[in-house]
């Protein structure tokens, strides 16, 4: 196996450059969101994982995921890919509202979450205060075909360009909808449970505490930026957060979040692929 390729886009690429962001936890954030207004998704989630017993687990799980089809190398990033599409295969759901038997794998549920997850990382770095011209958001959208790819759906089946996102949107959106299991997701992702560790109600009987407040500002943050269409959905969730509010949210996240040394932001796919790059680059 080549431990010394650059992976599925390297230093060069808008992929490195956007996720490069730790902003990008928001993102993750409001894919989620999204991600549950697809009935059959949000279905298929449901039936088929723990996450409400595990959030925390599932979350790191993702991350590794994502991080190794970003940083890993080539093989590294195929594995991940493979398994991922091996276990897939093995789940089915019921449509909540036909009772019909449907696969995971499904190319239209493996478009939408690819979608949403890629726009979501996309608008909330530019949105963020990333420098992103036009280009290079289209740029990003024709690298992560690569990323379409590893789940099983090909280079036609996803969004190459912003437009083709839009438009992409635009003809789902009819799909979507508020459901129950849709409205107890997004409760679930605004105030989930808070590692033990973390939090201060051993001693007080309360689940508050700073580690909860700076989560539900991240999460008031990410529900703000979604787009309009999606927040009307949700009704807001009854929380005061606007597009302006969570850009300025956003943005000023992300200059705190650039004060803290690299050594602590970066994690170690991320380090290790640096570290390849620059080996690569002096020989």
């Amino acid at each position: 196996m080549d431990t010394e390729d650059l992976g599925l886009f390297g230093p060069g690429s808008v992929t490195w450059k956007v996720h490069e962001e730790p902003i990008l936890i928001v993102a993750g954030l409001r894919s989620l969101y999204l991600q549950a207004l697809h009935p059959r998704t949000m279905a298929g989630v449901a039936q088929n994982s723990n996450y409400r017993t595990d959030a925390w687990g599932r979350l790191v799980r993702t991350a590794t995921y994502v991080g190794t089809t970003i940083y890993g190398t080539t093989a590294e990033a195929e594995a991940a890919g493979r398994r991922l599409r091996t276990r897939h295969a093995r789940m089915r759901a019921t449509d909540p509202f036909t009772g019909e038997e449907f696969r995971v794998d499904d190319p239209e549920l493996l478009r939408w979450v690819h979608v949403t997850e890629v726009e979501s990382f996309v608008s909330t770095a530019r949105r963020a205060g990333l420098a992103l011209t036009d280009d290079e958001v289209d740029g990003y959208y024709t690298e992560q075909r690569r990323s379409a790819a590893l789940v099983g759906l090909g280079p036609g089946d996803v969004p190459g360009t912003a437009a083709e996102v839009a438009d992409y949107y635009r003809d789902v959106r009819p799909q979507l909808r508020m459901t129950r299991e849709a409205a107890e997701t997004a409760v679930f992702l605004t105030a989930p449970p808070i590692p033990w560790k973390l939090s201060l109600p051993a001693r007080v009987g309360l689940n508050l505490g700073p580690p909860r407040w700076a989560y539900f500002g991240i999460a008031a943050t990410a529900l703000g930026m979604l787009p309009p269409w999606a927040l009307r959905l949700y009704g807001g969730l009854g929380l005061p957060t606007t597009a302006l509010s969570a850009d300025l949210s956003a943005r000023a996240l992300r200059l705190a979040l650039a004060a803290v040394p690299r050594r602590y932001r970066e994690g170690p796919l991320q380090q290790a692929a640096k570290e390849r790059a620059a080996r690569l680059t002096a020989a």
